[in-house]
């Protein structure tokens, strides 16, 4: 008998519980500032959790009512394998439902407000994708 993980069950696995708590505790500088702007509902009432995990991924923001995920991008973002494995994780997340939303960890200390105004956009993008059709 073959054990088939449901949906919900993608979330947070335990094989990779210790690896989310460490990058918890050593948040980059962009990561760190803008979860001083989400945490505790701090964005229109919208609770965020940082370093989730769904499937092998670990996204660094994600808005489950909206099932919105914010990544923040540094110079390692752009190099060859890192563009694949993005593109491949958008994929992913975008089969699970999820919307991936990404910034430079310089626009968050340049632009914050932008930043938030641009998270804010996306609030209710499922409903508006359903007006559409």
């Amino acid at each position: 008998m073959t054990y088939k993980r449901r949906p919900k069950d993608i979330h947070n696995l335990p094989e990779v519980a210790d690896y989310r708590r460490n990058l918890r505790r050593n948040l980059t500088p962009a990561e760190a500032r803008l979860w001083t702007l989400l945490k505790g509902s701090g964005l229109a009432g919208r609770k965020f959790r940082r370093q989730h995990s769904v499937g092998r991924y670990i996204l660094d923001f994600y808005c489950p009512s909206e099932k919105l995920c914010v990544e923040l991008d540094g110079e390692g973002h752009y190099m060859l394998p890192a563009v694949s494995y993005d593109a491949n994780r958008r994929r992913y997340l975008e089969r699970c439902g999820i919307r991936v939303i990404r910034f430079e960890n310089e626009t968050v200390f340049r632009s914050e407000e932008w930043v938030l105004d641009q998270i804010r956009n996306e609030f209710g993008w499922r409903k508006k994708k359903l007006n559409k059709m």
